[in-house]
């Protein structure tokens, strides 16, 4: 018998039993079965592990403290694999890193997602948040929200719903500064930028008919969608918020919204994962929690 663990198994079976016969019947195998694995084992080990004689076997010294270590072993290997304690220690049990953008991750991630954890002790979500795309090796993310497009292969993703961009600014800056009413004429007026962490240069704003406009010279920089729409509402610049941040403040009548035309089409929201195989339980449930509750 190959299997050096299913032979240990066997063994403490016929060491617990009367006789090989009945290990067999235990185990749903044929006596033969039990001899070989027997006596596989006393070859490779140099130590017989019974004493045989007409009336039946019996356990040498060896075999019984070999038989009482084989016990632990196999349990140990068999714990494993059965959680006999499923609520303290469920198949959802472990960390699943999540990563999305700081407009998810604030407001929307950790509440959403509250009951789910609660009802799986255990179960750890580790978020980080990013306006960039993250590498999923590197990084060894499990899921991920994005706003955008998804082009690499190697995720499983499923869109979840659209997210508008605006260009906004305060009142009291568009009663000091005018509205500009074009694209080109946007250089000529303060503007806000949001940092690409991973570039270190601001990222363009989106337009329709898929332009870009770069902001070269912004009045105020940041690397935090919160700070950005935080200098919009105080006057300092024209921004390009996103629809969570801009929607309320439009409403409200804090921001006002320009250059509505010019507006891009709305960005798909994706959550995904890798296509690595297999897929833990604990990361296929919150994968699945996310798309529920975002769409």
């Amino acid at each position: 018998m190959s299997n050096r663990l299913e032979a240990l198994r066997v063994f403490f079976t016929a060491a617990d039993a009367s006789n090989f016969r009945e290990a067999a019947v235990r185990l749903s195998v044929s006596p033969q079965v039990v001899t070989r694995a027997v006596r596989e084992l006393e070859e490779e080990l140099g130590e017989p592990l019974f004493h045989r004689s007409t009336r039946g076997v019996q356990l040498t010294d060896f075999g019984r403290q070999l038989a009482q270590r084989a016990r632990a072993a196999v349990g140990g290997v068999d714990a494993l694999f059965h959680r006999t304690d499923r609520r303290a220690l469920s198949q959802h049990a472990g960390t699943v890193r999540v990563t999305a953008p700081n407009v998810f991750g604030r407001r929307l991630i950790p509440q959403a997602l509250a009951p789910m954890l609660a009802a799986h002790p255990g179960l750890v979500l580790d978020l980080r948040l990013s306006e960039s795309h993250a590498d999923v090796v590197d990084e060894q993310i499990d899921v991920g929200v994005r706003a955008g497009p998804i082009r690499d292969a190697r995720f499983v993703a499923r869109t979840v719903g659209r997210m508008r961009l605006y260009v906004v600014a305060a009142p009291a800056l568009i009663e000091r500064t005018g509205i500009p009413q074009s694209l080109d004429a946007l250089p000529g007026f303060p503007l806000t930028a949001l940092m690409d962490r991973s570039s270190g240069r601001p990222w363009s704003w989106f337009f329709s008919k898929g332009r870009q406009v770069p902001v070269v010279a912004p009045a105020f920089v940041t690397d935090d969608v919160d700070a950005e729409c935080a200098a919009v509402r105080a006057g300092l610049g024209f921004g390009q918020l996103v629809a969570p941040l801009a929607e309320p403040l439009l409403q409200s009548g804090e921001l006002v919204e320009v250059l509505e035309a010019e507006a891009p089409e709305p960005w798909p929201i994706h959550v995904y994962r890798s296509q690595r195989a297999p897929v833990p339980a604990r990361v296929r449930l919150v994968y699945d929690e996310l798309i529920r509750v975002l769409r």
